[in-house]
């Protein structure tokens, strides 16, 4: 196996792995994220304590799993389970690529009922939009683990891929959370407080007495966004007015808790379609 940490990449030619880890929060688990493309290597027979979530990129996978074989293709997800055995391999020539994760149980069992962990009789599953929305989450996360962002989505995804392809019963989709309203706007209001180092969402819930589920499930039904999106944007109106006061875009990130400039300019182009120097020259412009 590859040693695992944030950061770290091993390349031989085509062969390419590199691991990231994400944070679940301020304080909070982690988890660790892998970017492979592989032609020739074969992983040795092995286990983790973790599941891991995989999504085949491109090419074929062969995996020894439960006493047989599977292939995964482009798009296909991946799950196996803690403890079990398992190796991974190119089916053909032309090699393999994929994104996997690494999740503790608890991960897939919040917005579940029973409390048992989640079987996964298929171990190769199609699911396009929940293969899609994982990649995209593990390509930002990988590049960016920031940690309110980390906990807002690959949660999410996580608890929908064990209520849709696991033993797992689901905890009620058709019942809304009570007070959704209420518990949204406490959450605005304590992130916008503490923007610069915002609580985890799994403080936030306990105080309300809610599992981080029911937390994010009221907070998106209730904002149209998940909490990492309303509060980047809200961070973005902060920095415009900083920006119309003269402040230049990498004095601006820091004031409103953004990473990086980088990270400002992403965000600032989400919202409002330029990039933070050209607004601020602009404003700046018209004021002259």
């Amino acid at each position: 196996m590859i040693p695992r940490g944030r950061g770290r990449e091993v390349t031989d030619g085509r062969e390419q792995a590199r691991w990231a880890r994400a944070r679940l929060g301020r304080g909070g688990p982690s988890v660790d994220l892998l970017t492979a493309r592989f032609d020739r290597h074969e992983y040795a027979p092995h286990a983790h304590d973790e599941y891991t979530v995989g999504v085949t990129v491109g090419g074929l996978e062969t995996i020894a799993y439960r006493g047989g074989r599977i292939v995964s293709g482009p798009g296909s997800i991946v799950v196996l389970e803690p403890g079990e055995m398992h190796t991974g391999g190119p089916a053909a020539p032309e090699g393999y690529s994929y994104r996997a994760l690494y999740a503790a149980p608890a991960l897939l069992t919040d917005g579940t009922l029973g409390g048992g962990l989640p079987h996964f009789r298929e171990p190769v599953l199609d699911d396009p939009g929940l293969a899609a929305a994982l990649r995209r989450a593990h390509t930002d996360l990988s590049a960016r683990p920031d940690p309110l962002e980390a906990e807002s989505r690959l949660p999410w995804l996580l608890t929908a891929l064990a209520r849709r392809h696991s033993t797992a019963r689901a905890g009620g989709d058709a019942v809304p959370v009570p007070g959704a309203g209420r518990i949204a706007l406490a959450v605005r209001d304590r992130l916008a407080d503490e923007l610069l180092a915002p609580p985890s969402l799994a403080a936030l819930a306990a105080d309300l007495g809610l599992s981080r589920y029911q937390l994010l499930r009221a907070f998106r039904t209730t904002m149209g966004v998940p909490p990492y999106a309303w509060l980047a944007q809200y961070r973005v109106t902060r920095a415009r007015a900083l920006l119309e006061a003269g402040l230049r875009p990498a004095e601006a990130a820091g004031l409103v808790g953004f990473a990086d400039q980088a990270h400002l300019t992403r965000w600032f182009r989400r919202v409002l379609g330029v990039t933070p120097a050209a607004y601020r020259n602009s404003v700046q412009d018209g004021a002259r």
